[in-house]
């Protein structure tokens, strides 16, 4: 399994189990982060974290290129259903097997709005996922403050946590995170693609390795393979 970091909070796990491609939010047009030499792989899973545009992203125009199911809440997904996705609805602490792999969402303090066009829908609880593909478990925080939850995480091989400040946790909070549940991997996200979310990432680093975390802080198109 790879697991491709694309610019802000965009995630791609590449060639899990029998050759499946899963993308979590897939925020690539308007992207200024997002690794324009890179060729995107067949899609065959979608994993939205909550409706906002910068995670929401392309999902409807990758649906209409690749037929993937899109696995999110289910106001998300009956929102998608109506411009023609295939979908799977879930909740916040459910857990289902899916092909490539076991899913859960994830608590996530955050909000969900969706933005059609001068209309804001309401986009259901926000998430994360815990994802346990090919023996490895791979954590995804969403867009989320900090949360006691955390400490509930168990062996988990990378994760991917917010930094940025502003709408989620900023890189003090996110270094609790980190203690809270010790992946062996973390890779920063959700900082620097605006001035607003800017952060240190070098800092983070520093301050996570001190608790015997390894830290990766990958550019857009860079990723970790296990």
């Amino acid at each position: 399994m790879r697991v491709r970091f694309l610019g802000h909070a965009v995630v791609l796990l590449e060639d899990i189990e029998d050759g499946y491609n899963v993308i979590i939010d897939p925020f690539i047009t308007g992207n200024p982060k997002y690794p324009n030499d890179f060729k995107l792989p067949r899609i065959d899973y979608i994993l939205v974290t909550h409706g906002h545009n910068d995670h929401l992203g392309d999902t409807v125009e990758l649906c209409k290129k690749y037929n993937p199911i899109v696995i999110s809440n289910a106001e998300i997904c009956s929102y998608l259903q109506l411009k023609g996705c295939r979908v799977h609805p879930m909740h916040v602490g459910g857990t289902y097997y899916f092909e490539f792999g076991k899913v859960k969402l994830t608590p996530a303090l955050h909000g969900s709005g969706i933005h059609d066009g001068e209309n804001t829908i309401y986009g259901g609880n926000p998430c994360g996922f815990l994802i346990n593909a090919d023996g490895k478990t791979v954590y995804h925080a969403g867009d989320t403050g900090l949360t006691k939850e955390m400490e509930l995480l168990k062996n988990v091989d990378l994760a991917f946590i917010p930094i940025g400040g502003n709408y989620v946790m900023d890189v003090d909070d996110a270094i609790v995170a980190v203690e809270m549940f010790k992946p062996k991997i973390v890779v920063p996200i959700h900082y620097n693609t605006w001035d607003i979310i800017r952060a240190d990432a070098d800092e983070f680093k520093a301050e996570v390795e001190k608790l015997g975390v390894e830290c990766r802080i990958l550019k857009p198109g860079e990723y970790i393979e296990f």
